[in-house]
């Protein structure tokens, strides 16, 4: 047998020996890309304010945006108040933003059967997905798509801080409250490796750690992402990673096709899309 023969075999033996079993050879490619994401793990979602509910190819999620941990951005006489209390291991120097938090209307609707989309979206400033405790995700920018560097100096106890709730409404009072990084309260309550959200093209979002290890940006893909089985989904599917380092929750853009975020009111004659500070409309 002349070396190059030799050479070969030895290459397709290392073929069969890494690649015997099909997860372990493709990790980040879905087993199933036509997963139907059942209601029992929407149900997860527990910060809701109607019942979850799938009509057609969509889950549809009502929620307030109000966290249900204590925070400095509620009213000195409500019950979930606390002054910052330093336990924040992102926050350096906190300083609070001049807002509050208002309760909201918000309903997601995400698509059910979420697939890898033939281009990216990118994320929008706003609502770009939801948690566990209803509160909306934001993607890994501050206002006018600046970094967070200094905003998170801003955050409370839980990982979130509102934004205004209109432009140049800045008054102490009303805000839009959410999460741009991993909400810490609610994984040190659920876990740190289990789902914590679903961004809005309908993929899940897992916490920080996985099979032991504490997961970094540079093992994801850009979308900051990767694909494999998990508990809730044996069969594999994609899905997000929080992160303690930059991009946090989000790279570039929806892995998916995005759904919608609506903000409305029991009286509007049509819903409203959901707008960032610069009232421009996501999705």
């Amino acid at each position: 047998m002349n070396m190059r023969g030799f050479y070969l075999i030895l290459f397709s033996l290392s073929l069969l020996i890494s690649c015997g079993d099909e997860n372990d050879c493709c990790p980040n490619e879905p087993v199933d890309d036509n997963v139907a994401i059942p209601l029992s793990v929407y149900e997860k979602v527990y910060g809701v304010t109607s019942q979850i509910y799938i009509q057609g190819n969509y889950v549809y999620i009502n929620t307030n945006g109000v966290p249900d941990h204590k925070s400095p951005y509620f009213p000195l006489d409500h019950v979930l108040y606390e002054a910052y209390d330093g336990s924040n291991p992102f926050v350096n120097n906190w300083k609070k933003n001049p807002n509050g938090i208002t309760t909201l209307n918000l309903r997601f609707k995400l698509p059910i059967r979420p697939k890898k989309a033939s281009s990216s979206t990118p994320t929008s400033m706003g609502p770009i997905g939801v948690s566990l405790n209803g509160v909306p995700f934001y993607n890994q920018y501050a206002g006018m798509n600046q970094p967070l560097t200094r905003e998170i100096n801003s955050f409370d106890q839980g990982n979130g801080h509102p934004a205004p709730i209109a432009p140049g409404q800045e008054n102490g009072v009303d805000g839009r409250y959410h999460y741009h990084m991993e909400p810490i309260l609610t994984t040190k309550a659920k876990g740190r490796n289990v789902i914590i959200g679903f961004l809005l093209d309908g993929f899940p979002v897992y916490g920080p750690e996985e099979n032991g290890n504490i997961i970094k940006s540079s093992d994801l893909d850009n979308y900051h992402g990767h694909s494999h089985s998990t508990s809730d989904f044996p069969s594999g599917i994609y899905h997000y990673h929080l992160t303690a380092d930059d991009p946090y929750l989000n790279g570039s853009g929806y892995y998916g096709t995005p759904g919608t975020c609506l903000l409305y009111t029991s009286d509007a004659a049509d819903d409203t899309p959901c707008v960032d500070l610069g009232g421009r409309r996501i999705i």
